[in-house]
């Protein structure tokens, strides 16, 4: 049997760290091939096209690691790990959340935007960005980039709402460092845009100013990182809407994007 190596590898080690030693594949059989096993079985085998059976009868409730490696799907480990984040008691912020906010997108996307931590209309509904700075960051991928919201994976450094939007503690922030990591992982971006000087000085181990850190790229584990300012910054200094259109291009220009006819014209998303 063939050992996994690379990423996927270090994301299986991840769940063997927070004590985890089973996972369970819920994916789908193809063309409904194959019907749903008991909810005691656990794991689900498809069947041939034409030869659906059930599967609970043959395979085992749980998989070895070196199968999970080479079986489970991307985005079963996806929701696992969303499951993990949402039981999540590693800091204070527990105490006070309404609940955790994991992502919005699905891996596989080429851009993936962090910010800091949710705010108040993101603990209430569970969706990254969603608030005032949400809707302009919304702008600046779709007029702006000319991509749809759905087609990028936006995320924040911590997955609860500390209370008052206070900046994330070094504490807060090593505590969900992992699930960031293993986000990043199972994602597998081609850029990584930083929103911000929190999540700047996370992905890149560094405590330069946002303002000095902009618009140069950097990295986080072989990705390549680009910081920009924060869209509730921006909100607050609507003059700096120019660089961080600036940093966009860059982005656009590392992807092989094309700048939408609208935004060329106003210079600004």
């Amino acid at each position: 049997m063939t050992r996994l190596t690379g990423p996927l590898a270090d994301h299986l080690e991840y769940y063997r760290d927070l004590g985890i030693r089973e996972l369970y594949d819920f994916s789908a059989a193809p063309d409904g091939a194959a019907e749903i096993a008991s909810a005691k079985a656990g794991v689900l085998e498809a069947a041939p096209t034409g030869a659906a059976e059930i599967a609970s009868a043959k395979a085992p409730a749980t998989r070895s690691a070196d199968r999970l490696a080479d079986e489970t799907p991307t985005s079963a480990l996806h929701e696992a790990l969303r499951q993990e984040v949402a039981e999540c008691r590693k800091c204070r912020l527990c105490e006070t959340r309404t609940q955790t906010v994991f992502c919005d997108g699905v891996p596989g996307a080429r851009v993936m935007f962090v910010g800091e931590a949710p705010g108040a209309d993101e603990d209430a509904q569970g969706v990254p960005f969603v608030g005032r700075a949400g809707q302009l960051l919304t702008k600046m991928i779709e007029n702006g980039m000319g991509l749809p919201r759905s087609s990028v994976y936006i995320a924040n450094v911590l997955k609860c709402r500390p209370p008052g939007n206070r900046d994330p503690q070094p504490d807060e922030a090593a505590a969900c460092r992992g699930y960031l990591e293993a986000q990043i992982d199972l994602v597998k971006p081609e850029v990584l845009v930083a929103l911000g000087k929190h999540a700047a000085q996370f992905l890149l181990d560094t405590e330069e100013p946002i303002s000095r850190l902009r618009g140069k790229w950097g990295s986080f584990h072989g990705v390549p990182v680009l910081p920009t300012f924060h869209p509730s910054y921006l909100l607050r200094s609507p003059d700096k809407k120019k660089e961080a259109w600036d940093d966009l291009q860059k982005v656009m220009h590392r992807l092989g994007l094309s700048v939408p006819k609208s935004s060329s014209r106003t210079g600004t998303p």
